[in-house]
């Protein structure tokens, strides 16, 4: 039976007084504190807004070159089953400029220790294939590296499978010390010519353009003092890549 009005009031009187003592018992042991003055708020302040804007980008990247990879099929759409140095040989076929005289002929020249054992084998240029679904349709695809030669570039590939068809949705080569995969997102690492600090880019799978985009290109500081890599292709191949 619920307890009558009068005897309700009582009851939240007591509560009252109880939850009044226990405040002056504790102190201050809880309350708002000030966090003193707040920084008052600048807006970003616009340059130039007589600027005739762009109509072209400033570089081209490939962010949306895309391509179905010829002569590499897809055993029952499953990319586990497809073979590396077969989508890396398709490569040098598709594209004989890339890896002719004075270019990364030496890789094209490599391709030919691929699948063989001991010190011969670890002189192909194609590197561990790794797995993740990176698209979010639910399947694996394939994020390949491959030692681009002459020079110390790695290129760095993404692979995912599209009506029984390999396709590319990612490319790009640097002088690479890092790779790795997080979320839907593919993080490059390159040394930089300031010493300290490396450029980080983040390629992240975007669903309308069906491609890897180019979505973080940043400079980060990475520790002590360290020997600038002056003479490192870094410094030529990403100001040509991406503007710097």
């Amino acid at each position: 039976m619920p307890p009558s009005r009068p005897t309700r009031v009582a009851l939240a009187v007591a509560a009252a007084a109880l939850l009044a003592s226990a405040a002056a018992a504790c102190g201050d042991a809880g309350g708002l504190q000030g966090a003193g003055a707040t920084p008052t708020a600048i807006s970003p302040d616009r340059l130039w807004p007589g600027l005739t804007p762009a109509s072209s980008p400033a570089f081209e990247i490939g962010e949306l070159e895309t391509e179905v990879v010829k002569g590499v099929t897809v055993p029952d759409g499953d990319i586990h089953e497809v073979d590396p140095v077969a989508v890396v040989r398709a490569e040098i076929a598709a594209h004989p400029g890339d890896y002719g005289p004075g270019a990364y002929e030496e890789t094209a020249r490599r391709m030919t220790y691929c699948g063989k054992s001991g010190a011969a084998g670890r002189e192909c240029p194609v590197l561990k294939a790794y797995y993740r679904d990176l698209t979010g349709d639910g399947h694996d695809d394939m994020t390949l590296g491959i030692r681009q030669l002459p020079g110390n570039l790695t290129a760095v590939r993404v692979y995912t499978v599209r009506d029984h068809k390999l396709v590319q949705v990612m490319h790009y080569e640097d002088a690479v010390s890092g790779v790795e995969l997080a979320g839907r997102s593919v993080i490059i690492r390159s040394p930089s010519e300031v010493a300290g600090y490396e450029y980080r880019l983040q390629w992240t799978w975007d669903q309308q353009q069906h491609a890897m985009l180019l979505t973080h290109d940043e400079m980060l500081r990475i520790g002590g003092p360290r020997t600038s890599p002056s003479d490192s292709p870094s410094a030529s191949v990403t100001a040509s890549a991406s503007g710097r």
